[in-house]
């Protein structure tokens, strides 16, 4: 797994929900190349109205003749790993809008990588262990109103 603290670089592809490399969706195979790449993370996000260079205005309204809606693929990764990647990208994408921004990092984790009696990523316990957690009771470590393990 890819460590990503501090200071990054966060790529933003603009790009229509019906654009297709090879009859595929693009925004499938700019995720898949990162993926392959070895890049941290992307994500696909898909907008609800929008227009761009074509300034025709694509919506998700019932009521208009458009289908296809803007998407968004935000890949985040090292300055390095993102702007090597970049030539990638501009095989891919013909048409759209490619956007650069310098970001921080403040969490970067995947789901399952913390199991019992280990610290997390960020330095801390894992739930459960931290000291007088398993007194309480409950499983979040929390005491009910009015119960303590000191009586007065």
């Amino acid at each position: 797994m890819t460590r990503l603290t501090g200071g990054a670089l966060r790529v933003t592809v603009f790009i229509g929900e019906n654009d297709t490399w090879h009859r595929k969706p693009l925004y499938a195979e700019i995720v898949h190349r990162a993926h392959a790449a070895g890049l941290a993370g992307a994500s696909v996000f898909r907008g609800i109205e929008g227009f761009g260079a074509s300034s025709l205005i694509h919506t998700s309204r019932l009521l208009s003749l458009s289908e296809d809606l803007p998407v968004a693929v935000i890949i985040v990764d090292t300055e390095e790993r993102v702007r090597a990647f970049l030539p990638r990208l501009d095989e891919l994408v013909t048409e759209g809008l490619v956007i650069l921004d310098h970001c921080e990092v403040v969490r970067y984790a995947g789901r399952g990588g913390v199991f019992e009696g280990t610290s997390g990523a960020d330095g801390r316990d894992a739930p459960g262990k931290a000291e007088g957690r398993e007194a309480s009771g409950k499983a979040d470590g929390r005491e009910e109103p009015g119960k303590s393990e000191k009586s007065l």
